[in-house]
C-alpha cells in the first residue's frame, strides 16, 4: 500500500532523495503503522513527536489503510 509522507522544520532530512518538496510516496506493507512510516525514513522516535493522518492529529500506533496522506512535526517549542 502506498502513503503520502510530508515531513515538516527539522525532519526534512530525512527525506530520500528524489523526494519532491517535502514530500514522498512509501511503500508499505498492509497493516503498517504510523510507526512503521517514522522508522521507513530512518527518522529516530525522539525526533517525530507528532502526526497528522488526513488531517487530524494521530496516534503513531495508528494503522494507515493506505492512500493516506501522513504529515511528520518534530517537537514543537514556542514562547
Amino acid at each position: 500500500m502506498q502513503v503520502h509522507v510530508k515531513l515538516h522544520a527539522s525532519l526534512r532530512k530525512y527525506l530520500p532523495t528524489g523526494a519532491l518538496d517535502d514530500t514522498v510516496v512509501l511503500d508499505l506493507p498492509p497493516g503498517a503503522r504510523v510507526g512503521d512510516v517514522v522508522a521507513a525514513l530512518g527518522i529516530p522516535t525522539n525526533h517525530a513527536k507528532i502526526a497528522v493522518v488526513n488531517g487530524q492529529q494521530s496516534d503513531f500506533d495508528a494503522v494507515l489503510q493506505g492512500g493516506e496522506q501522513v504529515s511528520l512535526f518534530p517537537p514543537l517549542a514556542g514562547g
